[in-house]
């Protein structure tokens, strides 16, 4: 026997030895079961108690082909459901800027949004105290008092409230309020006189809005109908 299969043979004996006097030594260490050449399947007999290694770094592999099959799945369902968000965004976006009144405004935010949205409710808010105003007619728009925008969002920087669980009195959703249990809330700042207010939108699921939940699609409508409400209630 030459030096070199001499030093081999005691080398391997060294690290047979470790490994029986270390049994959970692959189980700490897994990763060596991928550079590592497996045996082939033992049947039962003599060589019974030994592990199958094949079978166990195949068994891995399955573990991490499922995990990237659902990390995949869901990345896939997130993007689909974005988009379909966006779409929705988009579509009720041209609705609010397609009104050609103050009156047909209005009747597509508490109307028509809840149908682009897929949600069950939908309100305009606006600061004109308990008496309303006469500038804005007889319009389903619901009045609030002064400052309460500020108090529901939290401050006068906030611009925008996930709820995930809430329950109205009518002061917002007005006769939808008892099936919204969930909702989504925009500050609008018309300006130009122009109150300031909410766009407020309901879904009767708990948990349809939260705090993990981007509010960018929310305070782009809320924006386009900021600029939509100056455009017609200045002309009045």
């Amino acid at each position: 026997m030459s030096g070199k299969s001499a030093a081999r043979n005691l080398e391997a004996s060294k690290v047979s030895k470790y490994l029986r006097e270390n049994p959970d030594f692959l189980i700490d260490n897994p990763d060596l079961l991928e550079v590592m050449s497996p045996p082939s399947r033992w049947e039962d007999g003599e060589a019974g108690n030994v592990v199958d290694m094949q079978t166990s770094m195949l068994d891995r592999m399955r573990d991490e082909s499922t995990n990237l099959k659902d990390a995949a799945n869901l990345l896939i369902s997130t993007t689909r459901s974005n988009m379909m968000i966006q779409t929705r965004t988009h579509a009720a976006v041209i609705a609010i800027l397609g009104a050609d009144n103050l009156e047909r405004l209005v009747h597509v935010v508490c109307f028509d949004l809840p149908l682009l949205l897929d949600i069950d409710a939908a309100s305009l808010c606006l600061e004109t105290g308990e008496e309303g105003s006469l500038e804005l007619g007889e319009t389903d728009i619901r009045w609030l008092a002064p400052g309460t925008v500020d108090n529901v969002l939290g401050g006068q920087d906030e611009f925008a409230k996930l709820i995930e669980h809430t329950k109205d009195d009518g002061s917002v959703f007005g006769e939808a309020a008892g099936i919204v249990k969930s909702a989504a809330l925009g500050r609008l700042q018309p300006g130009y006189g122009i109150p300031n207010g909410l766009l407020a939108l309901g879904s009767r699921n708990r948990g349809a809005f939260h705090g993990g939940q981007g509010t960018d699609l929310l305070i782009f409508i809320t924006r386009v109908l900021e600029l939509t409400l100056n455009r017609w209630l200045s002309e009045n």
